[in-house]
């Protein structure tokens, strides 16, 4: 496989981004027949991050990995992704077609019927909203050297790259407003995955003090943005990106129905905040893709520990924790206990931030060079997983052998093997910087790599503060921290990525890193479509990540699922969506 690395808290594909994407790897086998209904069924499910806004596409602090799967239990969408990281249609939805390839030209086509959960239509406005939000169309601003906005408008904040996308022109609607068809200036790689479908239309119109009508107006008549001559926002568009930006950000289940809309097969019913969240079925939901149960409670409990009782005494059924020795040694000596392993599409990483402190290449350098990764791998996850090995990429996991391998081989990575504390000191000149370290406090594996961080650099001079927090998440970028210790997770297909997190001003790329080679790359990967082509990009976006001391991964996450014998059809899934990707197989024996 080729896969991009996503976010763990977020990049999460979610509805709508562009999930990345490489030509379908093997078979796209049809949805399952729906399921009958059991009365009363209700499965409960422990997630380790909180549920804090149901727009999970905005990089402004929407797109936690809980948030994504809220999204997944709740949204319709064209396709979805299996566990074996194939790409399979729901054509109980709609389609998505390419109907031509010069100029590439895609075809969206809903069936008809479909509604969201307060009755309104789901229709090629709603297509129109999305395309408006997640193209990038109507910006006009210009980076400075520091990857900041300089000049110019960014109306829709999207968590992705718009990158592809935005050479697209305003799409053609049908008469029926079921088909939307949207022509590219160039080729693009992942233009079959491309969801188009977001938040509901008129729900956005409404906040933003207009009518559905005069929003589509806007979008369909608003010239397309220029970097070279920016001008003030058309004030529908804007009213309604500041509304989509945040207003969907939300702490507990707001009294306003329309911010929580569904249109898949769960709509959320209940929220107690820090606590839980209860879904129950959208009796308004017409697709394949139901569930046999009435009910889905996600609870939030951060400590693996916490949630293997939880599992153990029944309050639970199925649980999704951060795989450790002791959670895995007392999960596999329950009874009625299924337990599935394997490795997630995801890694941990230390990343830096350009300014302050880390403005400074030496002390990067010399910052990286205390990293104990190998101590760090061998406390968390060689017990797991003795296989395992430091990663030492910034684009690969190890699972993908022998392009991995390639790619480790000349991005220097080498330089950092080893911990060289005498190096370090030699960088920082009798300097002794002050480095504040952000990570999810809640977090035990988090919690251990920061504490051997910071007693290693501390030997080469370093004062290393711990700004650890339970919302770490909304923090990254913030002005609060220099470094940062969190994870990134790969939906499995597609590149997506690359410029998201590579590309100076990329929704992902919270560090301000900005290397004009490495913005080129990222931004042109996404037209390209010969693998052996895509490769060489990757390998030099990987080197320049490692000579301009971006940060340091440590190692490639392990995963791990268990659910009691209450409930059947679970498999393991190694991308972001996790054990809910096929909610719908799920069924409770009471």
């Amino acid at each position: 496989m080729s896969n991009p690395v996503w976010r763990k808290r977020a990049l999460v594909v979610a509805s709508g981004v562009a999930v990345g994407a490489l030509a379908l790897a093997g078979c796209t086998p049809s949805a399952p027949a729906p399921n009958e209904s059991s009365a009363n069924a209700s499965i409960i499910l422990a997630e380790v991050n909180e549920l804090s806004g149901f727009n999970p596409i905005t990089s402004i602090g929407g797109n936690l990995d809980i948030n994504a799967k809220i999204s997944y239990l709740t949204r319709s969408s064209f396709f979805y992704i299996d566990d074996k990281l194939n790409v399979v249609p729901d054509t109980s939805f709609g389609k998505i077609e390419k109907i031509s390839d010069d100029p590439l030209t895609v075809e969206y086509t809903l069936n008809e019927g479909l509604t969201w959960s307060d009755g309104d239509a789901i229709d090629t406005d709603d297509l129109l909203f999305g395309w408006a939000a997640m193209s990038g169309y109507f910006d006009d601003y210009t980076l400075g050297e520091d990857g900041k906005i300089a000049s110019g408008t960014q109306l829709f904040d999207v968590a992705g790259s718009t990158a592809g996308v935005n050479t697209t022109e305003v799409p053609v609607v049908s008469d029926d407003k079921l088909s939307l068809t949207l022509t590219y200036g160039t080729p693009y790689v992942d233009w079959n995955l491309f969801q188009l479908i977001d938040q509901p239309v008129h729900v956005v119109a409404e906040k933003a003090g207009v009518t559905v009508e005069e929003l589509i107006t806007a979008i369909t008549t608003t010239p397309k943005g220029d970097a070279a001559a920016p001008v003030t926002p058309n004030p529908t568009i804007k009213a309604a990106a500041d509304f989509w930006n945040t207003g969907f950000d939300v702490t507990s289940l707001p009294d306003d129905p329309s911010l929580f809309l569904s249109s898949g097969a769960f709509i959320v019913d209940e929220w107690a905040p820090t606590q839980s969240v209860t879904l129950k079925r959208n009796d308004k939901y017409t697709g394949d893709l139901k569930p046999s149960y009435d009910e889905m409670v996600i609870r939030f409990i951060a400590d693996s520990n916490a949630q293997v009782t939880a599992l153990q005494n029944g309050e639970v059924d199925v649980i999704n924790p951060q795989a450790s020795e002791a959670t895995l040694e007392t999960l596999q000596g329950l009874s009625g206990i299924q337990v599935l392993q394997g490795a997630q599409l995801a890694y941990d990483h230390v990343d830096l931030k350009f300014d302050g402190v880390f403005a400074d290449a030496d002390v990067r350098e010399a910052f990286l060079k205390t990293i104990p990764r190998e101590r760090i791998l061998a406390s968390l996850i060689t017990p797991i997983n003795p296989e395992a090995q430091v990663l030492n990429s910034q684009v690969y996991v190890t699972s993908e052998g022998k392009i991995y391998d390639e790619s480790a081989a000349q991005n220097t990575s080498d330089r950092f093997a080893k911990v060289d504390i005498e190096g370090a000191k030699a960088l920082l000149k009798g300097a002794t910087p002050t480095v504040r370290v952000l990570f999810s406090s809640v977090n035990t594996n988090r919690v251990a790599a920061f504490e051997a961080i910071q007693a290693s650099a501390a030997e080469a001079g370093f004062v290393v503060e711990n700004v650890g927090r339970e919302d770490w998440g909304s923090q990254l970028g913030s002005d609060i921290y220099d470094a940062a210790i969190f994870g990134w997770i790969s939906p499995g297909v597609g590149n997506a990525a690359l410029p998201q997190i590579f590309a100076a001003g990329g929704g992902g790329n919270y560090n301000g890193y900005s290397n004009p080679r490495a913005t080129e790359l990222a931004n042109e990967s996404q037209f390209v479509t010969n693998d052996d082509e895509l490769n060489k990009i990757k390998f030099e976006i990987d080197r320049l990540a490692f000579e301009d001391n971006y940060g340091l991964p440590l190692f490639q996450s392990p995963g791990l699922i268990a659910h009691t014998d209450r409930v059947s059809g679970v498999t393991y899934m190694a991308n972001q969506t996790g054990p809910i990707w096929n909610f719908w197989e799920w069924k409770v024996s009471e």
